[in-house]
């Protein structure tokens, strides 16, 4: 027997025809079917609550020097409470005055993470995040260290509130 005899060596027969180009459904969701919706999947993703108020940066740092520190516990409970009701998550104002009253070093922390994740929600880069709060500690060690914290954290926040139409 010869090679030309055995069938599965026939030259003639026709090649097989090559791979489909369309990819296999994922998740096994087919037929052009779109995957089911989750309920509060994506919540998170898209905030939808109201704008939160812009504070001057300057001005805020000057209550902060005039009222020996008590307008910080203020701050912290407006923003944090606003930060929640803007994107349904989050620490919220009493927690977060809770935090600044009985473990203050860990708020810019927090404060800077919630923020930072703002910007990411809506797709953007984060300017701030929670490494930009090692400015105020150990960077109150060079005494500008808090400062240059509040003024990076603040301006972001207040630059995304602009972005929501704030004024």
């Amino acid at each position: 027997m010869t090679m030309s005899d055995n069938p599965a060596h026939d030259q003639s027969a026709p090649p097989a025809p090559p791979p489909s180009a369309t990819p296999p459904p994922a998740y096994g969701y087919g037929n052009g079917q779109p995957m089911p919706a989750v309920p509060g999947h994506d919540q998170f993703a898209r905030p939808t609550g109201p704008v939160g108020l812009i504070r001057p940066t300057g001005i805020t740092i000057l209550l902060f020097i005039v009222t020996l520190g008590i307008w910080g516990f203020i701050y912290y409970y407006q923003v944090f409470e606003e930060l929640r009701r803007h994107t349904g998550r989050g620490l919220g104002g009493v927690i977060g005055l809770l935090i600044a009253i009985f473990f203050g070093v860990i708020n810019p922390f927090l404060l800077s993470n919630e923020v930072g994740a703002l910007y990411e929600d809506s797709g953007r880069p984060k300017p701030v995040s929670a490494l930009t709060g090692l400015w105020y500690f150990p960077g109150m060690l060079i005494l500008v260290g808090p400062f240059i914290w509040f003024v990076q954290t603040n301006n972001a926040l207040n630059d995304y509130w602009r972005s929501l139409g704030a004024r």
